[in-house]
C-alpha cells in the first residue's frame, strides 16, 4: 500500500510538473502578430526583435511574429492585446485611437508639418501623457516604441493635383477617423476595408483609388494596379509597437527590460529605413513605368483646416493646439 501511494503520489508530481512546464513554455513565447507583408521593414524589425530577445535571455523568452493579417486583421489584433491572444503588435496611431481618442492625433491629415515636427512630438511630455492615457484607457496596453511609417499620398489611375480631382473618387482609406476625414473633407468617396483586400480591389474596380506610404506602396505591389502615385503627403504617419498590458504585468523585470530595449532600437532602425526609402522611391517607381506627380499640398491644407477645427474631433482642441505649439526637432 505504501509503495502504490508513494507510486501514485510519483505519478501526480510527474504531470503537476509536466503542466506547468507547459504553461511555461507558453508564458515564455510571446506572439508579435501584425498586418505587413514579409518584405516590408517592420516585419524585419520583429524578426529582429525575436532574434535579440531569444539571444539576450539565453531562450528563456522567445518571440514568434506572425506576418500580413495571418492572426487577423488589425481592429482584431488591437482587440487580441486585451483578450491576451497577441501580445506584442503593430498598430497605426488610427486604429489606437479607436481605444483612446488622443491617440490617433497626429494620424488625421496635416496636423503634423514635417518629419522633424514628428520627431519633436513624439519626445514631448506631450506624448508621455497622450501614452499614459492610452495605457489607463486599454487596461495597461503599453505603448513600447514608436516608429514612422512614412508619409502618406494617394494613387489613382489618373492624376490627382488639386482637391477638385479628388471629387466623387471612391478611394480605400483604413476603417479609422483619422483616415475617413481627409477624403470626406475635399469632396471624395471614403471606402474603409481591410489592407489585405486593397490590391485586388484596386484590380478589379472596386475602388477607384488607396493612400499610402511609398514603401508601403512597394511592398504590396500597389503600383501595378494604379498608374499615378500623386505626392500629397498629407498624413505624416505612425506606428505605435504596443504590448499587452497582461503580458508586460508577466514579465520579469530583466526580462521586460530586454524586450523593450529590442522593440525601441528596432523602431528606430525601421524610422531609419522608411526615411532612407522614401528618398529613393519616387525614382524608383518612375523607372518602373509610374507617373509620379509633385503636387501643391497648399490647396489641400487648406481644404482640411476646417475640419481640424471643427471640435468634432477624438481629441481636445487643447492637445492639437499644444502639438502645433511644439517646436520642430534641431
Amino acid at each position: 500500500m505504501v509503495k502504490l501511494n508513494t507510486l501514485v503520489k510519483g505519478a501526480a508530481l510527474t504531470i503537476v510538473a509536466s503542466s506547468l512546464m507547459t504553461t511555461a513554455a507558453l508564458a515564455d513565447t510571446l506572439k508579435f502578430a501584425h498586418v505587413y507583408e514579409v518584405s516590408h521593414p517592420l516585419h524585419k524589425a520583429a524578426e529582429m526583435v525575436a532574434e535579440q530577445v531569444a539571444a539576450k535571455t539565453d531562450g528563456r523568452l522567445t518571440v514568434e511574429v506572425f506576418p500580413a493579417s495571418s492572426l487577423g486583421k488589425e481592429v482584431d489584433l488591437n482587440e487580441g492585446l486585451s483578450l491576451g491572444t497577441v501580445d506584442i503588435i503593430y498598430t497605426g496611431a488610427g486604429f489606437a485611437g479607436s481605444f483612446y481618442g488622443p491617440a490617433s492625433m497626429t494620424d488625421f491629415p496635416f496636423t503634423l508639418r514635417n518629419l522633424k515636427h514628428w520627431e519633436a512630438y513624439f519626445d514631448s511630455d506631450t506624448f508621455m501623457d497622450v501614452s499614459k492615457g492610452y495605457s489607463d484607457a486599454t487596461g495597461g496596453n503599453e505603448i513600447a516604441a514608436v516608429s514612422y511609417y512614412g508619409s502618406r499620398h494617394v494613387t489613382a489611375n489618373k492624376p490627382i493635383l488639386t482637391p477638385e480631382d479628388m471629387a466623387d473618387l471612391k478611394i480605400r482609406v483604413p476603417n479609422a477617423p483619422a483616415y475617413v476625414l481627409f477624403p470626406q473633407a475635399i469632396g471624395a468617396n471614403p471606402t474603409p476595408m481591410a489592407f489585405a483586400e486593397v490590391y485586388l480591389a484596386l484590380q478589379q474596380g472596386v475602388v477607384d483609388a488607396q493612400e499610402n506610404p511609398l514603401t508601403t506602396i512597394q511592398a504590396k505591389k500597389f503600383h501595378e494596379v494604379q498608374t499615378n502615385i500623386n505626392l500629397t503627403g498629407h498624413i505624416t504617419n505612425s506606428i505605435y509597437t504596443v504590448v499587452s498590458g497582461i503580458t508586460a504585468s508577466q514579465l520579469s523585470d530583466e526580462d521586460k527590460a530586454v524586450l523593450y530595449a529590442a522593440l525601441e532600437e528596432t523602431a528606430d532602425w525601421v524610422t531609419e529605413e522608411i526615411v532612407s526609402a522614401e528618398g529613393e522611391l519616387a525614382d524608383w517607381f518612375r523607372a518602373e513605368g509610374v507617373t509620379v506627380n509633385e503636387v501643391d499640398r497648399a490647396p489641400f491644407i487648406e481644404a482640411v483646416a476646417p475640419a481640424l477645427t471643427s471640435g468634432d474631433l477624438p481629441f481636445p482642441k487643447e492637445l492639437y493646439e499644444s502639438l502645433q505649439a511644439i517646436k520642430d526637432a534641431n
